[in-house]
């Protein structure tokens, strides 16, 4: 089976390769950018990565032409990053300037990014469509749900976008609940958006432990969204949101937070990952391109170490802002290892290639398993994957808050792709103005001058 990466110069690549190691899913491997520096940096990392891991993966080969790429694939994964950091750092500044949220997905800087991805992820599925029509493209670019419903339009079910963080406040519930969650009767039950979805069930062997977690402080406390949104509101709330949720349950404290850091998420991103391009590009690596100890032979550290490294602290630093709105506290190890949507992409693509049928939190269209959304709208819902794709459980029907949250979010994706599509200035103030974390009309006309809109 052969893999396309678009956006195959992404830092976060490494860990799908890593995820393919020793798993006999995937054969080749085929790398394409616009970016020729990243580009050849992850080329790289991956030889050095594969040359010290203790279990082979498959083979490298970059193409810096789309179609190229594309042509006789089986899947491609898309992790585009349109107009790259330095454009999330814009995002996030603009809307700040207004008093107004900027985030890579949530609030006006989410819109602004939606704005500019849309177009060439819509681009990209044309080509797919046209080159390799039996491929399976899943979706990592953010905004996540807006532009899989985008590609959607284009591709249909043939299109799947996925995310890590429903599978990870899953875990991590489970075991503060005291239960394994690999274990065969273990099941859950979550519904929401991309970034905004609530955990609504915990059950093994049919006992449902949702209740008895909510209600016990202690085991809230010991873990990430527990400490993020506190036992008194999560014990009001009856369930367990998605952590982007933090932004609406506390957007005064989580926007204070983030205009009191000495960097914004970007920023800090921006310069880290281009510090680590710049140095890995220089780096000369270890014995035999393997990623040994640091200095090995007289040598400095290799591509591998230095992007190991990176990812450490990229992963350390995650929501930081949001934790030292909530009193400061550090992850947790299981958290850190990076290892959260690769291995659901490689789940995915298991379950595709080989027909083994499983269970994954995905954002697919809904098919009318949400009541309150069109069959059209994509949702991050349970489905059933094998060789046919992925299908949607059914779920129960989302509560009255959980609903309006949700129709309010999808109208603003819409209101954006079209916008995005149509240049339409109207769509995009309308995708601005709608969505819960921007308070002023005025101000958000402000923000679209300001973006170039």
């Amino acid at each position: 089976m052969r893999l396309t990466i678009l956006g195959g110069g992404g830092f976060r690549v490494p860990l799908v390769f890593r995820a393919l190691q020793g798993d006999p899913t995937v054969t080749e491997l085929v790398l394409h950018d616009t970016d020729p520096l990243r580009l050849r940096v992850i080329a790289k990392v991956l030889a050095e990565q594969g040359a010290a891991g203790a279990a082979p993966g498959p083979r490298v080969r970059v193409e810096t032409d789309l179609d190229a790429a594309l042509r006789g694939t089986d899947f491609v994964f898309s992790a585009i990053r349109v107009g790259g950091t330095g454009g999330r750092v814009r995002d996030e500044q603009v809307p700040l300037a207004e008093g107004v949220l900027g985030q890579e997905t949530v609030g006006a800087g989410g819109v602004l990014y939606g704005l500019r991805t849309v177009p060439v992820a819509l681009h990209l599925a044309e080509r797919v469509r046209a080159v390799a029509p039996s491929a399976w493209v899943i979706n990592f670019t953010n905004p996540a749900g807006m532009v899989t419903e985008a590609m959607a339009r284009v591709l249909g079910p043939r299109v799947i976008g996925i995310c890590d963080s429903p599978v990870g406040l899953v875990r991590r519930a489970a075991r503060a609940a005291g239960a394994d969650p690999d274990a065969p009767g273990f099941s859950y039950d979550y519904v929401g958006l991309n970034h905004l979805g609530w955990l609504r069930g915990l059950a093994l062997d049919g006992r449902e432990l949702l209740p008895g977690l909510l209600a016990d402080p202690a085991a809230l406390g010991s873990f990430e969204e527990g400490r993020l949104f506190g036992a008194e509101w999560l014990s009001a709330l009856g369930s367990l949101p998605n952590e982007y949720l933090h932004y609406y349950y506390f957007e005064r404290e989580a926007l204070a937070a983030v205009r009191s850091a000495d960097a914004t998420r970007g920023e800090f991103l921006h310069a880290r990952q281009s510090e680590f391009f710049a140095a890995a590009d220089r780096a000369g690596g270890t014995e035999a391109g393997a990623a040994g100890s640091a200095g090995a032979a007289g040598r400095g550290p290799s591509a591998y170490e230095l992007w190991e490294r990176a990812r450490l602290e990229r992963e350390e630093t995650y929501m930081a802002e949001n934790r030292a709105a909530t009193g400061g506290w550090q992850r947790d190890p299981h958290d850190l290892d990076g290892g959260g949507y690769d291995k659901v992409a490689l789940a995915l693509m298991r379950a595709i290639a080989r027909d083994e049928r499983t269970v994954l939190i995905l954002n697919v269209p809904g098919g009318g398993v949400v009541s309150a959304l069109d069959p059209d709208a994509v949702v991050e819902v349970p489905c059933e994957v094998g060789a046919f794709g992925a299908r949607p459980l059914p779920v129960a029907a989302p509560d009255e808050h959980q609903a309006g949250l949700m129709l309010a979010l999808k109208s603003v994706e819409r209101a954006a792709i079209e916008a995005a599509t149509t240049g339409s200035r109207a769509a995009a103030l309308r995708a601005l103005v709608r969505h819960p974390l921007v308070d002023s009309a005025a101000a958000a006309s402000r923000i679209l001058t300001a973006a170039n809109w």
